[in-house]
């Protein structure tokens, strides 16, 4: 009897054939063996190179759970508390200041009325933002100041200064501004440790779940497995998107050899099952394969909702409300209501975490029935292209993925 049909290559092939997609690589996993695994389309268009397996995508803001769950590796060892001033390690924040108004003039600030701390940054609540999500003068202030948000030209001390010269957007732990905080995070992370954060992560997460292919950059002998990235033309037309800050300044395509900054927030390369490994550690209670990364308090803490209802009410991302149905925790969204939770964030059982990334990367991990989703792409939108609709093509994939993985996961 030949094996039922693959859903999901069926319409990802679709999107491939339209044009709309470059290609994704998708894993559902349950219970101890993976349930469902394809790769559809190409990571070089151009040479008719195919998405694999063990394709290497830029995974953006899949990178700041990882992060988070190497910085509470130090948190189960008594390192720190969730209420430590960041000035214990970042003594550059001192004397913060605060816009009256987060569109309004650079001059126009207030004392910061309490230290900023690394529950903040954890949570998104200590003030600072991202230069994308801001039409008034600190949009063009965060750019001057830290330039590109993966690939910065600076070292991470400089860094560190400049964005401490800036003012924040809100008072410390008054609100959810998807921000920056979680690249601080890593640097501090990277301070703690006196070694950089690449050494560090691959210490604390990458070596002990055998994370072999994720890296802030990856080697030459595995720079065939790349996929390239892709964009849309004016007139909606698949094309490749190269280095083109002028495109968009929050991003660039490939990261420059040499730099020395890396992005915490959204800087990390890795292939699906390279990030399924990681996303275990959610339906394992902190444990993969009998290694332990986290311990089961760390982990509750991490998927437990940090934000208050009117911090929740009040999140917005690039205009739109962020927390309908969910909820953060630690570098994570957490769904609280299953009926209205958005499958783009993740949706499932209450207590299901995930979080997104900016080039099409998703997953989720549902601890109500132990299933793990990883969909990676590399389809690199700006706002405004997608604001005219080119590059949708990816969401409607990562819903109608998460519908059928879920079944698959409860059958």
């Amino acid at each position: 009897m030949p094996p039922p049909p693959d859903r999901v290559a069926e319409m990802l092939q679709r999107l491939v054939d339209a044009g709309e997609l470059a290609g994704a690589a998708t894993v559902v996993w349950k219970s101890g063996r993976v349930a469902q695994r394809t790769a559809v389309g190409w990571r070089d268009v151009e040479n008719r190179l195919p998405i694999l397996p063990d394709t290497i995508f830029r995974i953006a803001s899949l990178t700041k759970p990882i992060v988070s769950a190497a910085v509470l590796t130090l948190f189960d060892e008594g390192r720190f508390g969730l209420d430590d001033p960041i000035t214990k390690w970042a003594p550059e924040f001192k004397r913060m200041q605060v816009l009256r108004a987060a569109d309004g003039d650079l001059a126009d600030v207030v004392p910061a009325m309490r230290p900023i701390t690394i529950g903040d940054l954890m949570t998104h609540r200590a003030g600072f933002t991202c230069g994308g999500f801001h039409a008034g003068p600190i949009r063009r202030a965060y750019y001057d100041a830290l330039g590109p948000d993966i690939d910065s030209p600076l070292s991470p001390d400089q860094w560190i200064a400049r964005l401490a010269g800036l003012p924040l957007i809100d008072q410390p732990g008054a609100g959810f501004h998807y921000s920056v905080s979680t690249d601080l995070l890593g640097f501090l992370l990277a301070r703690m440790e006196g070694k950089p954060l690449g050494e560090v992560l691959t210490e604390r997460i990458f070596a002990p779940l055998g994370m072999n292919d994720t890296s802030f950059e990856p080697p030459a002998e595995k720079r065939g497995r790349v996929a390239r990235m892709y964009g849309f033309d004016s007139q909606g037309r698949l094309e490749h998107r190269p280095v083109h800050p002028a495109v968009d300044p929050a991003f660039l395509a490939e990261r420059p050899q040499g730099t020395s900054f890396v992005s915490g927030g959204a800087g990390l390369w890795s292939t699906v099952d390279d990030y399924l490994a990681f996303a275990r550690l959610f339906v394992e209670e902190g444990a993969v394969g009998g290694v332990r990364v986290l311990t089961p308090g760390a982990l509750r803490r991490m998927t437990t909702n940090s934000l208050a209802d009117e911090q929740r009410a009040s999140a917005r991302m690039l205009g739109r409300s962020l927390f309908a149905g969910h909820g953060f925790g630690l570098g994570l969204a957490v769904v609280l209501d299953p009926r209205v939770a958005a499958a783009t964030l993740c949706k499932g059982g209450v207590g299901t975490v995930g979080w997104p990334g900016a080039f099409g990367g998703w997953w989720q991990a549902d601890p109500t029935d132990g299933s793990v989703m990883v969909f990676l792409a590399h389809n690199a939108v700006a706002p405004a292209e997608l604001a005219r609709g080119a590059g949708l093509g990816v969401y409607a994939a990562i819903m109608d993925f998460q519908a059928f993985g879920s079944s698959l996961a409860i059958s």
